[in-house]
């Protein structure tokens, strides 16, 4: 009945290790595979990054962030899985040797009765003793070793965590240097712009100016040159009515609207004292005189010191 025993006992025990070792190994083949398929996923996102210009992020970091979380969620369901195997075939084991020790104390109990009591419990034979130890020797020792392959996994999961989440960190890192390059570029372009703005506007300021500048210096030379050819007519002589006698070309411009907004005929004519504002020519002395009295009588010009000028061509003086 002994021999029963133990050959039961060595049965139940042989099955379990056997199953014990093909989880194991199925466990740490499946590490092995995730963790190359994770390393091959590496060196292709580095020989990516290595053939890509410095210059230029063609990465995409939120494609990476998706796969990095999806390497994790598939390392975690992994690991549950084979956690979860471990734990059945523990408590398998167990459920094992509880009943190989169940049924074995029975027939034990079965043998004493049936000895009845012939032998006490001290003289249980010493072979069984040892057998007894020797199996909890082993099952220490198989536990033990169960409890060294799950710490060892989890030292391995967690190095993958750290990797992962060191990448995950390295992209938001390039991430973030691409965002400020961007910045960088967008207000130096706003830059840019502001600038040529500034220039055009000042350059349209500057061409006005100039376009000013020619339309006075075009008018006062038509003017000049009216006065020209008003005072060398054909004619020998020429009478002009002399208003005044202005200091510079604002108050000239000024005498002169007010004398053309009363319909007279206007000449400004540049001389070393000043600028001459004349009214004429008359075809004769006396109504050029009446010119200059219907001008000083009118109040509103303020202008009675005018006086009649006999005109006589430059080149003909």
């Amino acid at each position: 009945m002994n021999n029963k025993q133990r050959w039961m006992g060595g049965v139940v025990l042989l099955g379990g290790g056997i199953l014990l070792a093909a989880l194991l190994l199925k466990g740490k083949d499946e590490i092995d595979i995730q963790h190359q398929n994770t390393l091959d996923e590496s060196a292709q996102v580095e020989g990516a990054e290595k053939n890509t210009p410095k210059n230029t992020l063609t990465l995409d970091v939120e494609t990476e962030k998706r796969l990095l979380e999806q390497q994790r969620r598939d390392r975690e369901k992994s690991v549950a899985e084979q956690e979860a195997r471990a734990a059945e075939f523990l408590a398998m084991q167990q459920q094992a040797e509880a009943d190989a020790a169940r049924k074995a104390a029975e027939e034990y109990a079965a043998l004493n009765a049936h000895r009845m009591g012939q032998q006490s419990s001290d003289n249980i034979p010493p072979e069984l003793v040892e057998d007894e130890k020797a199996k909890q020797k082993r099952m220490a020792e198989d536990k033990a070793n169960a409890e060294k392959k799950l710490t060892q996994q989890k030292a391995e999961q967690e190095k993958q965590h750290a990797s992962s989440d060191a990448a995950k960190k390295e992209a938001e890192r390039k991430a973030a240097e691409k965002k400020k390059a961007e910045e960088k570029l967008k207000a130096e372009e706003a830059r840019k712009a502001s600038a040529k703005k500034e220039a055009e506007h000042k350059a349209a300021e500057k061409k006005k100016a100039e376009e000013k500048h020619k339309a006075e210096e075009a008018k006062k030379k038509a003017e000049a040159e009216k006065a020209r050819k008003l005072l060398e007519g054909d004619h020998d002589k020429q009478w002009m009515v002399q208003v005044a006698l202005a200091a510079n070309a604002a108050n000239a411009d000024a005498i002169a609207a007010k004398l053309r907004a009363k319909g007279y005929k206007v000449t400004k004519s540049p001389t070393s004292k000043g600028i001459r504002i004349m009214v004429g020519p008359a075809k004769d002395r006396e109504a050029a005189d009446a010119t200059r009295k219907k001008i000083a009588s009118d109040s509103s010009l303020n202008m009675k010191s005018a006086w009649v000028n006999e005109w006589v061509p430059l080149d003909k003086r």
